[in-house]
């Protein structure tokens, strides 16, 4: 049997995608029959994963009193007592901040009481911009042979595609720690073949390193209990769950489907257009889109993940929404979860995007975000559908294949 040591940001998977999909990696790995152990650095204690023992889930201990824990505390002092934030000016000289230096070095200290040689391979899996496992990883030489980065997003922020145009502080030193990652790591690991093509782009050793492991499916016991009382059973739902980030516009989306109401009145009672998650960039618009439109229903806050799944499953359309871009090199975490619940998906992405990649080129349901009347177009196709009981489900099992334990059982094996 072989042994990882699994490094990771977060298990909580309600507190972002990236947990969600890390948990998912890690009960795949599970049962696939690796012998898994967690290191985790979350910040919500008593937290559990299902299929995971207990005793192979270590809470890493956030190191007290250490240099720069006391810095990190003195910073935050003097930012409460002064109103003036230090960050930009600390991350423009070294890179990251106080607080970053010490949990990475809390992880190192973690990582250090186990025995490189009872592993066949240590993990290091993030969530959005942090990647401290990796940085931590990355000050012990003894595991680099044995060493995954796991690449979830574009890093750092100035190498994310256009509409994103963040330029964090201190960007040339995180761009050079990431290059020390691309070259140390023995194995680099990436959700999608298209974000690691996009990667060795500006660090070329990642294609000889790289291997694509797509966010997973999982095993779960949906419990429909969850769903709210005032789900309506009998209408056409059509289901956006996610953030809606200032470059996600839903505006498109909400217009189209405004005018299938105005082309189609009996819509107005037998559909709804559900968007769930935080949307506070949007959020003017859509207070204003609501009080036009009765059956957009937007809820303007994180949902349980279990509550998700549940209308995932039960909702007529599950839709994936993306920036418009020329390119999206991200896998959606929630693209396993539409899989799973088996419902069309209307994907608007940009045309080169690994969501479209794997849906192929003919799926019928796709558009690009910003194309108001082909939204509108597909929205129709598929109201006629289900008005006329012919609303097919996806089912791709060539899909199911690729995100599946087995898929992902071979490529490790190959591997070690």
């Amino acid at each position: 049997m072989r042994n990882i040591l699994v490094v990771v940001d977060s298990v909580d998977v309600n507190d972002s995608s990236g947990s969600k999909a890390n948990v998912a990696l890690i009960r795949n790995l599970s049962a696939a029959g690796f012998e898994v152990k967690v290191l985790h650095y979350t910040q919500k204690r008593n937290v559990a994963i299902q299929g995971i023992n207990a005793k192979q889930l270590q809470l890493i201990k956030e190191l007290k009193w250490h240099g720069w824990y006391v810095l990190s505390r003195a910073e935050r002092l003097f930012t409460r007592y002064t109103k003036i934030s230090l960050n930009r000016f600390l991350e423009n000289g070294l890179g990251f901040s106080f607080t970053f230096f010490n949990d990475s070095k809390s992880m190192v200290r973690a990582i250090q009481t186990e025995n490189p040689a009872d592993y066949h391979l240590l993990l290091t899996l993030s969530k959005g911009a942090s990647f401290r496992p990796h940085h931590a990883a990355l000050q012990l030489p003894q595991w680099h042979a044995k060493w995954m980065a796991y690449v979830h997003d574009p890093y750092p922020f100035h190498f994310y595609p256009r509409p994103y145009n963040w330029i964090q502080p201190g960007y040339a030193l995180k761009e050079r720690f990431f290059k020390q990652v691309s070259e140390k790591a023995a194995y680099s690991a990436f959700p999608s073949q298209l974000l690691l093509e996009w990667m060795t782009s500006y660090f070329p050793n990642f294609e000889n390193t790289g291997v694509v492991i797509p966010h997973q499916l999982e095993d779960f016991n949906v419990d429909y209990q969850l769903l709210p009382t005032d789900f309506p059973q009998d209408k056409m739902v059509l289901l956006h769950a996610g953030n809606l980030m200032k470059q996600r516009s839903p505006v498109a989306l909400i217009k189209a489907y405004q005018k299938l109401l105005s082309e189609y009145p009996r819509a107005n009672e037998e559909t709804q257009l559900l968007l769930l998650g935080p949307a506070s960039y949007h959020e003017r618009v859509l207070n204003d889109l609501q009080k036009e439109i009765p059956s957009l229903v937007v809820e303007n806050r994180n949902i349980p993940f279990l509550e998700v799944l549940a209308l995932q499953e039960q909702v007529s359309v599950n839709i994936i929404l993306e920036s418009k871009s020329e390119i999206s090199p991200f896998l959606p975490g929630k693209f396993p979860h539409c899989v799973a619940a088996n419902r069309p998906l209307l994907v608007l992405s940009p045309y080169y995007s690994e969501t479209r990649r794997l849906l192929g080129n003919d799926y019928p349901y796709w558009s690009e975000a910003d194309d108001e009347n082909k939204i509108f177009l597909l929205i129709e196709q598929l109201y006629l559908a289900w008005k006329n009981k012919e609303l097919n489900e996806l089912n791709r099992l060539d899909l199911d294949t690729y995100l599946s334990i087995s898929n992902l059982k071979s490529t490790l094996n190959e591997l070690l």
